[in-house]
């Protein structure tokens, strides 16, 4: 039996509560795990700041894209290193570069797991606690998906009342 894959989508600001339920995935006790801790730089960015600096002085003096993207990528993998002591398993790290849903969708193409934070509204239970990126992913993901909360998920009586029928 080939071992199991966990993707971990370290996120900043939720990633401790991914990599502790990575963690509980890849117990030995659930037989062999690899667990990748998956972050992805968004490219819309660098390209932002590219658009920016042509826009604002032309095309000559020095265009500070590329060095707003290695610094994004830099932050990223030292988010890793933190990732992987908190797991305090073997695992990989790798950073990808691009849109960010797609990105971590093509990470999952042979997993068997995808754990994930919630990364929106959350001072409430519901669709807003997703952001666009989370949500793309949750609805694309190639393998079965584990969301969790960053921190203490909101009361039941945070849930909209229901619609008013006429």
């Amino acid at each position: 039996m080939s071992a199991r894959t966990v993707v971990a989508w370290i996120i900043e600001g939720t990633w401790e509560a991914t990599v502790d339920a990575a963690a509980c995935a890849a117990t030995p006790d659930r037989g062999e795990t690899e667990v990748l801790l998956l972050a992805v730089v968004d490219a819309a960015v660098s390209e932002a700041v590219h658009g920016a600096f042509g826009g604002l002085f032309g095309r000559r003096g020095h265009d500070p894209g590329d060095a707003v993207a290695a610094q994004g990528v830099e932050g990223t993998h030292e988010l890793l290193v933190q990732a992987e002591q908190r797991l305090d398993l073997p695992a990989r790290r790798e950073v990808r570069v691009g849109r960010v849903e797609r990105e971590v969708v093509a990470a999952c193409e042979h997993a068997d797991l995808l754990v994930c934070s919630r990364d929106g509204d959350r001072s409430r239970l519901g669709p807003h606690s997703l952001g666009r990126h989370l949500r793309f992913v949750v609805d694309h993901a190639p393998c079965p998906v584990l969301l969790v909360w960053p921190d203490t998920s909101p009361d039941l009586d945070s849930i909209p009342p229901p619609p008013r029928h006429r």
